[in-house]
Order: C-alpha cells, then structure tokens, then sequence
C-alpha cells in the first residue's frame, strides 16, 4: 500500500493550514472514497485555503466559485456559444471541469443552480445540450456554506445534502495555534510557495488501492447494526439511506489507509459516524424544539451499540 504518498500530501497541507489534522485528514479520506464534503463553519477559518492547499499537494486543476443568487447552472457546467469564424458551435467548460471544486457558499444560489451538480457528483459528468461530458479525473467537490446567517439563503435540501460523504466543521484555532497563523502568514504566504507532492493519476491509483482495504464481516454488521438504528428512532423523521452506509464503509477505508493499515478497525468507522451521518439526519420538530441534535442521537447510538472485538 502506497502509505507514503498519503503521509506526504497531509505534511505538505500542514506547511500551510495551522491546527487543522483532523479536518485536512477528513477530506483526503473522503477523496480517497471518491466522494465530496461540506465544510459547514462561519467565514474566515481557513476553508478556502484548505481546499486550494489540498488540491495544490495532489498537482491537481482548482476551481473556486462564489455561489450567488444570479448564479445560473451554466455558470457551473459550461455551455455552447458559436464561434462565428468556424461557423460552428464550440463547448465554452465551466469551473465545473476541473479536480478540485470549491463551492463557495453553495446555500446562496437558487435550487437550480444547487441541483446542476448533482450529476456531476454522483456520475462525473455533466450533459450539456443533450451532451454529455466527462470530468476531469479525480473530481472532487469541496462545498462550504455558513450555518450563522438564514437572510438570503436556500437551504440545501436532503437530496442533496445526501450527496455529501462528509460534513466537516472546521472551529476557531486556539490561542496557540492563532499565535503561530500570525507567525507564519507574517511576512509569506506558505501557500504561493506550496509545491505538489503527487499527481491526480497516483490519486485515481490510491482510490484503486483503497478499495482493496479490508471490510470484515463484523465490521460490515457494525456499520449495518448503526444505521438500522437511526431508521428505528422516534426522533427522527428519516433515518440513514443505503448511500450512507455505503459513504460510512468507504470512508472508513480511506481513513484506514491514512493510518496505514490495510485493514478496517471498529474505531474506523465510530471516528466517522458523526462526520459521515450526521448531516443526513432529519430530526422529528418536537426534538428540535428541545434542542437535540443529531450529533446527540448519534452519540447515544454508538453508545449503546456493541462494537465487535475485531476488524481483522
């Protein structure tokens, strides 16, 4: 297994992002898992900087856009306008054709324009005109969005949040770690010097790698036994879909292969249930108004769950 690489592209991001492992190891994990994240934090705790550092370490192409209200699907996908000397049509790629996509908060557009990645996510590709085109390899979305302000916002709906593998917060750095941002981004921006460390065809390889990551049958029950429990719950208006049992098991083996194991623990898959379920949990009104939280009901399942002896 090609531990190093993994190692390498976590100490480059930490050249530049200050305090940050456990976030910048939850979006490789979720690349590694070809899936996407949604960074769900208020503005200015590094976000952007953690998506361009991720894609500048992999060597791959980055694209950032600034979700608006006026913002159209072809605005992301791309679109066809003709090309008067060839007299032809000619495909104009949007931000969309790209490895690393920063959907800057993605809440501020309309449903429509939300709704134009779906098919990018799910099948990597996008259908222009009744074309259809592949994305660059690997594709990766990065979504941010603030949860402080509602005032011109469209909340992403279930679908879609579904779409997620993971959801992460990032929090404010303690006084330490703010001490030492002030420090390094003093004089230099660490990221303009930021050299990459592999290439997006070794990323498709890890992928490839990761799927190989040892699931064993007790593990696989205990991802099962989870998310059965979130279907049964009276709290909840809806439960875990089959895609996030799906999303828990590849994370888990992403986040075995950054520990450098070729095998899935238990503590796998309980370090990812927050992170992974969370977000896909629809709470019943009467639990909201008593300020539960899916993080809460998640926390008192994996309690009350017994975790097999070994992954192995």
């Amino acid at each position: 297994m090609p531990f190093n690489i993994c190692r390498s592209i976590l100490e480059n991001i930490e050249r530049v992002i200050v305090g940050k492992a456990r976030p910048a190891e939850l979006l490789l994990a979720a690349l590694l898992a070809e899936g996407h994240v949604l960074l769900n934090d208020v503005p200015g705790v590094g976000k952007t900087l953690l998506a361009k550092s991720l894609a500048r370490s992999i060597g791959g192409s980055f694209k950032r856009v600034q979700f608006t209200p006026d913002l159209l699907p072809a605005d992301i996908t791309g679109f066809n306008i003709y090309d008067q000397k060839a007299g032809q049509f000619r495909f104009q790629a949007g931000p969309v054709m790209s490895n690393v996509l920063l959907a800057d908060e993605i809440n501020r557009t309309i449903p429509r324009t939300q709704a134009s990645l779906l098919e990018s996510m799910e099948e990597g590709q996008v259908t222009v005109d009744g074309v259809t085109l592949s994305l660059p390899r690997p594709f990766f979305v990065i979504a941010t969005q603030n949860p402080i302000e509602l005032e011109g916002t469209f909340p992403l709906p279930e679908a879609q949040l579904d779409r997620f593998l993971l959801c992460v917060d990032l929090g404010y750095p303690s006084r330490e770690e703010e001490d030492a941002i002030l420090r390094r981004f003093q004089q230099d921006d660490p990221l303009a010097e930021l050299q990459a460390v592999t290439t997006p065809q070794q990323i498709l390889e890890l992928q490839q790698a990761r799927r190989k990551i040892l699931v064993s049958a007790p593990v696989r029950e205990y991802i099962v036994s989870l998310v059965e429990a979130t279907r049964r719950s009276g709290a909840l208006r809806f439960g875990v879909s089959p895609r996030g049992s799906l999303h828990l098991m590849r994370a888990a083996q992403a986040l075995a292969m950054l520990r450098e194991r070729e095998y899935v623990l238990p503590d796998d898959v309980k370090d990812l249930v927050t992170p992974v379920l969370a977000h896909r949990l629809v709470l019943q009104v009467e639990e909201r108004l008593k300020g539960v939280t899916p993080q809460k009901i998640l926390e008192e399942m994996v309690t009350g769950i017994p975790v097999p002896a070994s992954g192995e």
